[in-house]
């Protein structure tokens, strides 16, 4: 079915004509306070007709095809993967060199005789934290800009 003036638009028909109104903005075809006064107009619209009226003295675009919204696009899987990878990666990193260090103080607790302090935890803590931290917020494995 064909639309009609009188026919009521959709607020899907308005996003689009929105993402117009931007493409035109970003052409340089309206100004950015043109833009606003046409948006408030945008979303007092009801008809077909109204929201012509707001593109009618822009070049045509075909508003069915245009995109509703830009929408972010969830980071690819091979991005996530790297990144869980990293995680994966730093806290084997952590626990080998842990699990080592607990070890020599170990041997050094049974050939000497008697414990001495746990110092291994002196590497076990902080660096299980800043892992920990780094986990949580999600920036173990994210890549940093170049300067």
């Amino acid at each position: 079915m064909a639309a009609t003036p009188d026919m009521r638009a959709s607020d899907g028909d308005r996003d689009r004509v929105a993402a117009a109104l931007r493409e035109h903005v970003a052409e340089g075809r309206l100004s950015v306070e043109e833009f606003n006064e046409r948006l408030e107009q945008l979303y007092r619209s009801r008809t077909y007709g109204e929201l012509a009226t707001l593109t009618a003295d822009l070049p045509e675009m075909d508003l069915h095809r245009l995109p509703a919204a830009a929408k972010a696009d969830p980071p690819p899987p091979a991005r996530r993967n790297k990144a869980r990878t990293a995680v994966k990666v730093a806290w084997a990193t952590w626990a080998s060199a842990v699990a080592v260090n607990w070890v020599v103080w170990l041997i050094i607790g049974i050939t000497g005789g008697h414990f001495v302090y746990p110092w291994p935890l002196w590497v076990m803590g902080p660096w299980g934290t800043v892992l920990l931290v780094g986990t949580v917020f999600g920036t173990i494995g994210q890549s940093r800009p170049r300067r």
